[in-house]
């Protein structure tokens, strides 16, 4: 799930992380944007986002699926998880509600996203069940650092903060560190029997075995 721009042009450099790892990326351009038709909508989003997630749930299941969100689409990409249940959930750069990031910036976010976008990550990760990573730039200007670190406390049990620090908001891709950590997780093995997850090898400070 992207971030707030016109379209997922400019997102493909995204995928690259994915597929070099062996995985498959399937991406939506939000309704609205781009070359997608309809009136912007956080429930049509989330319809529309239903919808695909089901389709790829049947013919690959939930355990081959792993939910990412970045910016904007964390918010989305958090209700999916919670409304499934994928491998993980990866959120890079996520706010705690598009409300509190709305607020900071009033009034030069339009009136019009205020009243249709409301986004309650904190309320919806609570919700999800399978194990969390989140990813964030410790000098992110415009969604700080510290809506990540509330987002873990949330879920502390079941997910790791993994800091890139000097990051920014835009600037993450940047850094070697954020392609080390980001293979690593796609590289974790899920211990579906014992309900853990196995950190192999050290990923943040706080690294441990995680019992859901």
């Amino acid at each position: 799930f992207h971030g707030n721009r016109r379209s997922i042009k400019g997102y493909g450099k995204i995928s690259v992380d994915f597929t070099e790892n062996g995985y498959d990326v399937f991406m939506m351009s939000y309704r609205g944007f781009g070359k997608s038709t309809g009136r912007r909508s956080e429930k049509g989003i989330l319809s529309d986002a239903q919808f695909i997630y089901r389709t790829l749930k049947e013919k690959w299941g939930d355990d081959k699926l792993i939910v990412f969100g970045r910016s904007m689409g964390s918010g989305f990409a958090c209700k999916i998880a919670a409304l499934n249940r994928p491998k993980m959930l990866i959120l890079d750069s996520p706010y705690y509600s598009f409300i509190k990031v709305a607020n900071r910036y009033t009034p030069f976010l339009p009136l019009r996203w205020l009243l249709r976008f409301h986004i309650l990550t904190h309320k919806w990760i609570q919700k999800v069940k399978c194990p969390i990573f989140i990813i964030h730039g410790t000098k992110d200007k415009l969604i700080p650092y510290k809506h990540s670190v509330r987002l873990r406390t949330l879920v502390k049990n079941n997910s790791m903060l993994l800091s890139i620090k000097g990051g920014d908001h835009n600037n993450l891709r940047e850094f070697p560190e954020y392609h080390q950590k980001l293979k690593r997780v796609l590289d974790e093995t899920l211990q579906v029997g014992k309900r853990q997850l196995l950190y192999r090898s050290p990923i943040h400070d706080d690294d441990k075995i995680f019992n859901f």
